[in-house]
C-alpha cells in the first residue's frame, strides 16, 4: 500500500488505525506500515462527560470546553477559542503529516455571521519557543470553513460551492511537504460526516514557517453584540493526526495532577493537591503515597468536593532522616478501562543540621514571560531549601479573555484556575521537590487594589473597577474568595485563630516553623480599612490616591484606620516571644513591606501613568519625581504601620514582601532613621507595573553602579526609611523591552543560623546568578540579626553568661511587664540593651528542655562591667530569684 493511498484510506474512514492505550504512540499494528511516526487518535469517546477534555489537552478558556457525549464541545460562540494538543508539534524540519477532524455546528446564529472560522490550526506559536506559550497564545494558519460556506486556507478564502456551515462536516488536511520550495503543499478536504461523501477538495501551498508549531482545533466565531455567545458554538470528535516522521512526547500533557505544594511544621505535613475538572467522573480518586524502602505506601485517599479542584492532605507525627518520594496518584474510571495517572515529587528532609537556610523569593508575575522557563532554570542552580512566592500569582488579564466577574459561580471558578494552572505550569518544578509558602495577594482574586475591611461585600453597584474597590471590602462572592485561598494556602501551617471575618471569609494567617526559621505569614489586605471611608471627603480619594494637590495625607497619621487589624497584631505580639522548636531567626511574610519605596512625577495625580513612564538609560537619574501617596502600600495607614513595625523589631524579625513591582532593600524607621528591621521586597517576575523610586537628591553624584537614591528619606506618609538598595527599571537595549526594561528577577535569603547573618541576593532575568557581579546594583546585603533592632541603646543590663550545650533565649520585660525584645543568643554570652534606665525583668529559657530561669528588678546602667552565669545542664527546671 502507497503511503499517500494510506493516508487517504484513514481520511475517508476506510482504515481505522489501531491506536494504543496512550492514545499517541507508533502502533505496532499491520496497518501502519512504517518503523517510525506517530499515530494519533482522541479518545473522548471513552471518557465521561466532564468539565475536561484530558491531559494531552489545553483549552483556551478553560471554561469554554467541555467533554459531552464522546465529543468534545466549545460551550461559547465568541472569538478565538482553541484546543491545543501538547505531546505533538510540528518540528522545523519539513516532515509530511494528515491531520482530520470531525466538526458538527451547535448554535444556529453562526449562519448569519460574516466571520469567524471552524476548523484546524497549524503553526501555532506563542511568545516563547515553548510548546505551552504556543498552547496559551498560539496564532497559526487557520484552516476550516466559514460561516459562508467558503474555505479558510491563513488568509485566503477560497469558494467551495457551499451555501453555509453543514450540520456536521469533516476536515482533512494532507500536508506533502516540498523542501527545495520550504513550502508545503496542503491538500484540504470537506466531507459530509454522515455520508462521507467527498464535498470539496483544493489545494494551496503553504511556507514551511507558517506550519511549525502547534496543532489546535478552533472554534472562531464572535456573534455581534455577544449574541448567542453562551450557546455552544460547535462539537468535535474523532481528531487523528498520522505520519511516518513525525514525533510526540510524552512528558507534554498537563493534569489531571497539575502541581503540589506543601509544607511541615512541627512534625506536620500539609499538601495541596491540584487537580483539572475531573470532578463529575465517578468513582475517581485521589491518593497519597510515599516511597519507603523502594515500596509505594498509600497514606490517604480522597476525592475532589472542592470548587478550586484541590485536595488537601495532612500527615501527623512527620519525623524523616532523608528525603521521602512522594506521589499523587489519580485513578479515573473511563468508559474502556480504569486509567491511572501519576505525579512524583519530594518531601524534603528538614534541614535543621545546616548552618543556612536560602529562601527563593517571588511575586508578581504576568504572562509577558511564560513560561518563564529561564526562572526555573537559573533559581535550581542556587539550590533554595524553600520557596515563597509573595503575592499576585497571575494577574486579571493572564492567558488573554479578561476576567469573569459575573455569571454561573462555577464558570467564575474556571476562570479562576486556567490562570491559577498557569502560574503553577511554568514554577511547579521549583516547589515539587521544597515546602512552599504561597499567600495570595488582590489580583489573586481579582483586584486591582484591595482594602478588605474584615471581608466585607464591596459595592459593585458601579462595576468592578474603582469604584468597587474604594467601597472597601471584596468584589467577588465569598464562595469564590474562599476557593481561592484554600487552592493557594491550605498547604500553610494551620491558621493561629481560624475564626472567619465578614461573609464568612476564611483567614489564613499563621507561624511556619521551619529548620529553625520562624515564619510569620500576614494577610495585609484582608483586615485594611479602605481609604475612602476614613480620610475626610476633601481628600478626593480614587482608587486609593489622593487626588486633592492640597490634602496632607501625613497631618492624618493617627486616624483611626486598620492595617493587620487587631487579630494579626496579637498574633505578632505573641509570635515574637515564640521561639520554641529551635528558632534561631525570624522572619515576616506579607504581601507588601511597610514603607512606600517610590515617586512619580510631580503632576501625576495617580499611579495610572506608570506603565508609561519614560524608562532611563543606565547612570541617568529622573528629576522632578515626588514621594507617593499610594495607599495601596502598607506606608499607609502610619500610625498602624508604625505599630506593626514596632512589634515585629521586638522578635529582631527580617521582613520579606512582594508587590510592589519594584525590589528594594531598607531599614524602617519609627522615632529616628534606622531604629527598626529590614525588609527586602523582591522583584517582579513579570512587570505590569514598574515602578520606579527617584527622590530629590544630589543627582549630579549618580552613577548606575553607586546610586545617589540611597540613604535617609521620609515617604509619602511621612514614614522613616533608609534605603539600601534599589532596582529601578532601565533601557537595557534588548527585546523583547517589555521583559528586559522594567527591572524584572528574583530574589535570594540566606539565613546562616550559626553567624546569625541575613544576606539577601537580588537577580535580574535572564542572566546566570552564578556568575558574580550580574546583580542589581547595591546587591548582596549582608546584615547581622541583631541589626533588626536598629534603635540605639540608652543603657544596658547584665552581661549574661551561660554554661551548657544549650543556647537559651533571653527575654527582656519592661518594668510594667511590656516586652522590650527577645532573641535566642548566638554564643554563650549575650549582653541585651535597653532604651531606658530602670529595672527589667529577664527571662532566660531553653523551649526545648523546659529550662527557665527568672530575674527579676534587674536595673539598667550606662557601664557594661556586670554578669550574670548561668549553668543550663543538671539545673532544675524553674527557678527564681530577684536580683537588686
Amino acid at each position: 500500500m502507497k503511503r499517500r493511498d494510506y493516508l487517504k484510506k484513514i481520511v475517508y474512514g476506510s482504515a481505522i488505525p489501531c491506536i494504543t492505550p496512550s492514545l499517541w504512540a507508533r502502533t505496532d499494528s499491520g496497518l501502519w506500515p512504517y518503523k517510525t511516526g506517530v499515530v494519533f487518535k482522541s479518545n473522548w469517546h471513552n471518557w465521561p462527560d466532564t468539565k475536561w477534555c484530558g491531559p494531552e489537552y489545553w483549552g483556551n478558556r478553560l471554561q469554554d470546553w467541555e467533554i459531552k457525549n464522546g465529543e468534545v464541545v466549545c460551550q461559547v460562540t465568541d472569538s478565538n477559542r482553541s484546543l491545543h494538543l501538547l505531546p505533538v508539534q510540528i518540528p522545523e524540519t519539513q516532515i509530511g503529516f494528515t491531520v482530520s477532524i470531525g466538526i458538527r455546528t451547535l448554535n444556529k446564529v453562526s449562519a448569519t455571521l460574516e466571520d469567524g472560522c471552524l476548523g484546524i490550526r497549524l503553526g501555532g506559536k506563542g511568545p516563547t519557543e515553548d510548546y505551552r506559550s504556543a498552547a496559551v497564545f498560539g496564532r497559526g494558519l487557520d484552516i476550516g470553513l466559514l460561516p459562508s460556506g467558503k474555505l479558510k486556507i491563513g488568509d485566503a478564502q477560497i469558494e467551495t460551492g457551499l451555501n453555509g456551515l453543514p450540520e456536521g462536516f469533516g476536515l482533512t488536511v494532507e500536508a506533502i511537504a516540498r523542501p527545495k520550495a520550504e513550502t508545503y503543499e496542503l491538500i484540504v478536504s470537506i466531507t459530509d460526516l454522515n455520508s462521507d461523501q467527498l464535498l470539496v477538495q483544493k489545494h494551496k501551498n503553504a511556507a514551511s514557517d507558517q506550519i511549525k508549531g502547534n496543532l489546535a482545533l478552533i472554534a472562531d466565531l464572535k456573534a455581534e453584540n455577544n449574541t448567542g455567545s453562551e450557546i455552544p458554538s460547535a462539537s468535535f470528535s474523532s481528531w487523528s493526526i498520522t505520519s511516518e516522521e513525525l514525533n510526540s512526547n510524552a512528558e507534554n500533557t498537563f493534569g489531571p495532577v497539575c502541581f503540589a505544594q506543601y509544607t511541615l511544621h512541627r512534625k506536620k505535613l500539609k499538601l495541596t493537591a491540584q487537580l483539572a475538572p475531573i470532578e463529575a467522573i465517578d468513582n475517581h480518586s485521589v491518593t497519597l503515597q510515599t516511597k519507603v524502602n523502594g515500596q509505594w505506601k498509600s497514606m490517604k485517599t480522597d476525592k475532589i468536593d472542592h470548587p478550586g479542584r484541590a485536595v488537601n492532605f495532612t500527615l501527623q507525627n512527620w519525623e524523616r532522616n532523608e528525603d521521602i518520594p512522594y506521589r499523587l496518584v489519580v485513578e479515573l474510571p473511563l468508559r474502556n478501562k480504569n486509567e491511572h495517572y501519576y505525579y512524583e515529587g519530594t518531601i524534603a528532609k528538614e534541614p535543621k543540621e545546616k548552618e543556612t537556610l536560602k529562601a527563593a523569593v517571588f511575586s508578581c508575575n504576568f504572562d509577558y514571560g511564560f513560561p518563564d522557563s529561564d526562572i526555573v532554570e537559573n533559581m535550581s542552580k542556587l539550590e533554595p531549601d524553600v520557596i515563597l512566592f509573595l503575592g499576585d500569582q497571575f494577574y486579571e488579564a493572564t492567558g488573554g479573555f479578561g476576567v469573569t466577574f459575573r455569571g454561573h459561580f462555577d464558570k467564575t471558578c474556571l476562570d479562576y484556575l486556567r490562570k491559577w494552572y498557569m502560574f503553577g505550569w511554568s514554577y511547579r518544578e521549583l516547589f515539587r521537590h521544597k515546602p512552599c509558602a504561597i499567600i495570595p495577594d488582590d489580583h489573586d482574586v481579582f483586584h486591582g487594589n484591595v482594602w478588605g475591611e474584615e471581608g466585607k461585600k464591596a459595592d459593585v453597584s458601579q462595576g468592578f473597577g474603582a469604584p468597587a474597590q474604594d467601597s472597601g471590602g471584596y468584589k467577588m462572592p465569598a464562595e469564590w474568595v474562599n476557593m481561592v485561598q484554600f487552592t493557594q494556602t491550605s498547604h500553610l501551617p494551620d491558621a493561629v485563630d481560624p475564626t472567619p471575618v465578614k461573609q464568612g471569609i476564611g483567614v489564613y494567617y499563621t507561624h511556619w516553623n521551619y529548620a529553625g526559621i520562624s515564619f510569620a505569614i500576614l494577610e495585609d489586605r484582608k483586615f485594611k480599612s479602605a481609604p475612602k471611608h476614613v480620610l475626610p471627603k476633601e481628600a478626593e480619594v480614587f482608587n486609593g490616591w489622593i487626588l486633592n494637590d492640597e490634602f496632607d495625607i501625613k497631618k492624618y497619621k493617627h486616624i483611626k484606620a486598620d492595617l493587620l487589624g487587631e487579630r494579626q497584631e496579637h498574633f505578632l505580639e505573641e509570635w515574637v516571644t515564640d521561639w520554641s522548636e529551635g528558632t534561631e531567626i525570624k522572619v515576616v511574610l506579607s504581601q507588601t513591606n511597610f514603607a512606600t519605596v517610590a515617586t512619580l512625577p510631580k503632576e501625576a495625580k495617580t499611579g495610572e501613568v506608570i506603565p508609561s513612564l519614560y524608562i532611563p538609560e543606565k547612570g541617568e537619574y529622573i528629576e522632578g519625581d515626588r514621594p507617593t501617596v499610594d495607599m495601596d502600600s502598607n506606608g499607609w495607614p502610619s500610625a498602624k504601620r508604625d505599630l506593626a513595625v514596632e512589634i515585629i523589631r521586638k522578635g529582631f524579625a527580617f521582613h520579606i514582601a512582594g508587590d510592589q513591582h519594584l525590589a528594594s532593600f531598607v531599614q524602617y524607621g519609627l522615632q529616628e532613621h534606622g531604629d527598626s528591621g529590614f525588609a527586602f521586597a523582591g522583584p517582579a517576575l513579570n512587570n505590569i507595573w514598574p515602578r520606579r523610586f527617584w527622590p530629590p537628591t544630589k543627582s549630579h553624584e549618580h552613577s548606575y553602579e553607586n546610586p545617589a537614591y540611597t540613604g535617609n528619606h521620609i515617604d509619602g506618609f511621612g514614614n522613616k526609611m533608609t534605603v539600601r538598595a534599589v532596582a529601578n527599571p532601565h533601557n537595557v537595549h534588548k527585546e523583547p523591552e517589555i521583559l528586559h526594561n522594567r527591572a524584572v528577577g528574583y530574589g535570594l535569603v540566606t539565613f546562616n543560623k550559626k553567624d546569625r547573618t541575613i544576606k539577601t541576593e537580588c537577580w535580574p532575568r535572564f542572566v546566570d546568578p552564578k556568575i558574580q557581579g550580574n546583580q542589581y546594583p547595591g546587591w548582596p546585603i549582608t546584615i547581622r540579626q541583631e541589626e533588626n533592632y536598629g534603635r540605639k541603646a540608652i543603657a544596658w543590663l547584665p552581661e549574661i553568661l551561660v554554661e551548657g550545650k544549650h543556647r537559651p533565649v533571653v527575654k527582656v520585660f519592661s518594668y510594667d511587664k511590656k516586652l522590650v525584645h527577645a532573641i535566642r543568643i548566638k554564643g554563650n554570652s549575650y549582653r541585651p540593651k535597653v532604651f531606658a534606665k530602670g529595672r527589667y525583668t529577664i527571662i532566660v529559657q531553653i523551649p526545648e528542655t523546659g529550662f527557665v530561669k527568672k530575674f527579676e528588678n534587674v536595673r539598667a546602667k550606662t557601664n557594661r562591667t556586670r554578669t550574670i552565669q548561668i549553668k543550663t545542664d543538671g539545673v532544675p527546671a524553674q527557678t527564681f530569684f530577684n536580683r537588686p
